[in-house]
């Protein structure tokens, strides 16, 4: 159980859900219940020994990629507009 809980510290889900898996011979889904459960109590009891911020990961990535996609659409529009 050490080893999910230091990887719930370190913000790293993922690992923490394959290593229960692993571990308890468990389906994903049950998994990811449980490891969210020991995340929300860890959280409650010892909110100072979690090194990644809760949520909002992903966020700047999906901004970047959007404004990347609308900037193309633009540039194919304009060159549709004036034919270079």
């Amino acid at each position: 159980m050490e080893p999910i809980k230091q990887s719930l510290f370190q913000g790293r889900k993922i690992e923490a859900i394959k290593l229960y898996r692993n571990g308890a011979g468990a389906g994903l889904k049950e998994a990811k219940e449980a490891v969210d459960k020991l995340e929300a109590e860890l959280r409650a009891a010892s909110p100072e020994k979690f090194t990644a911020p809760t949520g909002g990961k992903g966020c700047l990535g999906v901004m970047v990629t959007l404004g990347a996609v609308v900037l193309l659409i633009a540039l194919w529009a304009a060159s549709l507009v004036f034919g270079h």
